[in-house]
């Protein structure tokens, strides 16, 4: 994913696509490999999405198809992929139309909305209608994210899906400086797996959420059964002298 924008980076403001996207593909058995964040800047943009169209199956990029100075995705897409940057007859047939039946102006700012790379293929926007686009593998969508969402939910059925990511969360009494050589043993044995910790303290102690994540149902169960069996044999470990595991 390729996030654009100036007000990201400045923390103005806080974006809310990234987990969206990410829920999304998962629930989809798509693996979401990478996330870049760049500035309203042409040759950031370029650069950015020329190294991730051509090492990944999709791109999706978010935000800068408004009708400002600064919205420049449009210009941006086109120059990485060496098409012109054209008014597209549809999008401004869609605009238009809108537009009158809200008795507004079509100016020439809204008419910046219908601008896209030459021969790119709509995005369907149900929300304000201007649209986003696609060319080749790159999915060029809103930053507004009910817009975005909406723009997901219409991309997503031509997608090429996988099996849906299983997950199991399991609690852990010992942070993460006890767990760290064993749980790495186990995730070596366990490869057709992705396992995760994630420390908590409540002021006291701290404890972990291991996360096992896994496409096979079997092979999640055999992690998880290694895991617990790595916390069972740390509690007997740590049992005072004279008090036997099955008390």
């Amino acid at each position: 994913m390729l996030a654009i924008g100036d007000e990201l980076l400045s923390g103005r403001t806080k974006d809310k696509n990234i987990g969206h996207l990410a829920d999304v593909l998962t629930v989809a058995g798509i693996d979401l490999k990478e996330v870049r964040i760049v500035a309203d800047e042409e040759d950031a943009i370029v650069e950015a999405l020329n190294a991730l169209r051509q090492r990944y199956d999709y791109v999706f990029t978010s935000g800068g198809i408004g009708p400002t100075h600064d919205d420049i995705t449009a210009d941006a897409v086109s120059t990485a992929f060496g098409l012109p940057c054209v008014h597209d007859a549809e999008a401004m047939r869609l605009l238009g139309a809108m537009y009158a039946r809200r008795e507004m102006e079509f100016t020439e700012a809204r008419q910046r909305m219908a601008r896209m790379p030459q021969g790119a293929r709509h995005i369907s926007n149900p929300v304000s209608t201007a649209p986003g686009f696609i060319v080749e593998n790159v999915y060029v969508m809103a930053g507004v994210p009910q817009v975005f969402q909406a723009m997901v939910d219409n991309i997503l059925p031509e997608l090429r899906t996988g099996s849906r990511m299983l997950s199991r969360a399991l609690p852990c009494p010992f942070g993460e400086g006890d767990i760290g050589t064993p749980l790495t043993r186990i995730q070596k044995e366990h490869p057709a797996t992705s396992i995760g910790s994630y420390p908590k303290y409540d002021g006291i102690r701290f404890s972990t959420e291991i996360v096992v994540r896994a496409r096979n149902e079997s092979e999640l169960e055999a992690a998880a059964q290694a895991i617990e069996e790595m916390i069972r044999s740390l509690r007997a470990s740590r049992l005072p002298p004279g008090i036997g595991t099955d008390a």
